[in-house]
């Protein structure tokens, strides 16, 4: 009997860790905030959405329909975008009453555009700074000190595992802003020769017509 009762003590001690441990998934945060719907599409779009859901110990700076509008107007490319938004999701957890004692009032987190390599130097990393009258302001680290971004509002947090919040506009950042060319046409044939099928590549090769037939593009 002591044994049946230790185990279904047990049995019940894994749902509940199996609860507990179980996955946010972004885009639906997001999808019960229908002015962030732009948002949230480009987080998917870009494959963001499912970085971030593989990740614990987060924060997603959010901005709304009208702040993305802004940026889109720019008629950035797909790349480019993921470099802006993947600099808005802080590799560290922020909830609302973290942002408002942060310790000697100023905080610099990574961001998942630091993650990637991509991100010269520092400018991977956000400067969050606890200002005057009860803001809190959010900069670049490379932004020159310049915090014109402030935290709106927390749309969702679950406490150390991820915090969703609103900050006022998109976090200005010539680096990750700079255009990113797309992926680039790629020849089959010269994949071919590097891999010992030169003589097969050179008849595709002197034959235009078939060799267009084997242009391929890296997506």
């Amino acid at each position: 009997m002591h044994r049946l009762t230790l185990l279904l003590s047990l049995l019940f001690f894994l749902s509940t860790a199996t609860t507990f441990t179980r996955g946010h998934n972004i885009t639906h945060i997001l999808g019960k905030h229908p002015s962030f719907s732009t948002f949230n599409h480009y987080l998917t779009l870009t494959h963001l959405a499912g970085e971030i859901n593989r990740r614990t110990t987060i924060t997603i700076c959010a901005v709304d329909n009208a702040a993305m509008s802004e940026l889109l107007s720019k008629h950035p490319s797909i790349a480019t975008i993921k470099n802006i938004l993947s600099l808005h999701v802080l590799l560290d957890y922020f909830g609302t009453k973290k942002l408002h004692q942060i310790r000697e009032g100023t905080a610099l987190a990574a961001t998942m555009f630091q993650a990637t390599g991509s991100a010269p130097g520092s400018s991977g990393f956000v400067n969050i700074t606890d200002v005057k009258g009860g803001k809190v302001g959010f900069g670049p680290e490379d932004n020159e000190g310049n915090l014109d971004v402030f935290y709106v509002k927390s749309l969702e947090e679950i406490p150390y595992n991820i915090s969703v919040i609103q900050i006022s506009k998109v976090l200005p950042s010539d680096v990750a802003a700079a255009p990113t060319p797309e992926p680039s046409a790629m020849n089959l044939t010269d994949i071919m020769s590097a891999h010992g099928c030169k003589v097969f590549a050179d008849a595709l090769i002197a034959n235009p017509e078939a060799s267009k037939t084997y242009q391929v593009i890296n997506k």
